[in-house]
């Protein structure tokens, strides 16, 4: 790891010496570096739009791809984005300051979906689902117009297992976010290069760099939200025994479709046992009685 200041990005100037906290940020490194690999990620030459809401995630995303194209192991031309949405209180000016001052090419766009948000939702529903498809077109229409071939969020192995879990306990099926996924008109890829970074190493990195966290004011003034429930849920777990979390999402890694129960993915009813081979098995084993 490159620590001497004229060999780093400006996105890690600053950074503490401490042996913890090298540890963490080469954690970090190593498992974003994994999941760019294990999912067929790096197009040579392709141009990514890296989205950046503020918060510790999209931050930690943005300062590991930096130092990943730094170091000649991420191939690719990065394009920093925020989508401005409207929120009342939104500070507009501090991404674009410190993307500035990073030295970081980045495209600020302005899109009032708060106020379709605040309008469609009906008083007592969550904003999430409608405020997620909103900022998703809005960010595929970005990419397009800056030539991107992929849209990359900052997504992390907490909220790949929430999703899981959301989508068992309400959605009635076995599904998540996954790392690597072509949109619905087929001309864009959406990747999620943190897929195997717990949330945690996320926070204590952005809280030591001391980049300037913007809460989500929206959705994250909702009360209830089945998202929060299942994060209840699986800090519960975790607290009961440590290392769970991790345990659940190797589990996700390792899918035995004859061991479930949907047709669709094995041939249960074609299944045939081997009757011949075990008749004849059974005339050759000697009587001992």
């Amino acid at each position: 790891m490159l620590d001497n200041l004229d060999d780093i990005h400006p996105l890690f100037h600053g950074a503490p010496t401490s042996t913890e906290f090298k540890k963490l940020r080469k954690r970090i490194v190593r498992y974003t570096r994994e999941a760019i690999e294990q999912y067929g990620m790096i197009e040579r030459g392709a141009r990514w739009l890296v989205c950046l809401s503020g918060g510790k995630d999209s931050y930690t995303l943005l300062a590991v791809l930096h130092e990943l194209k730094w170091r000649g192991l991420l191939p690719v031309d990065l394009l920093a984005c925020n989508l401005d949405q409207g929120q009342p209180g939104f500070p507009s000016t501090v991404l674009p300051a410190f993307l500035e001052k990073m030295g970081v090419p980045h495209r600020i766009e302005y899109q009032d979906t708060y106020s379709v948000v605040v309008d469609k939702v009906p008083q007592g529903r969550t904003y999430c689902a409608l405020c997620s498809r909103l900022r998703r077109g809005n960010l595929y229409r970005i990419a397009r117009e800056e030539g991107c071939s992929a849209v990359v969020l900052g997504h992390h192995r907490d909220d790949i297992l929430e999703t899981f879990f959301m989508n068992l306990f309400h959605g009635g099926r076995l599904a998540t976010m996954p790392p690597k996924l072509v949109n619905e008109e087929g001309d864009l890829f959406v990747y999620r290069p943190l897929a195997h970074v717990a949330e945690a190493d996320c926070e204590k990195f952005a809280n030591a760099m001391n980049y300037p966290i913007i809460p989500c004011d929206l959705c994250g003034s909702q009360d209830g939200l089945q998202r929060q429930q299942v994060k209840q849920i699986l800090d519960q777990w975790e607290r009961n025994s440590p290392g769970r979390r991790q345990v659940m999402f190797r589990a996700l890694m390792n899918a035995r479709p004859s061991h479930l129960l949907d047709p669709k993915l094995f041939d249960f009813a074609g299944l045939e046992r081997k009757s011949g081979e075990i008749q004849q098995i059974d005339r050759e084993i000697p009587d001992l009685r």
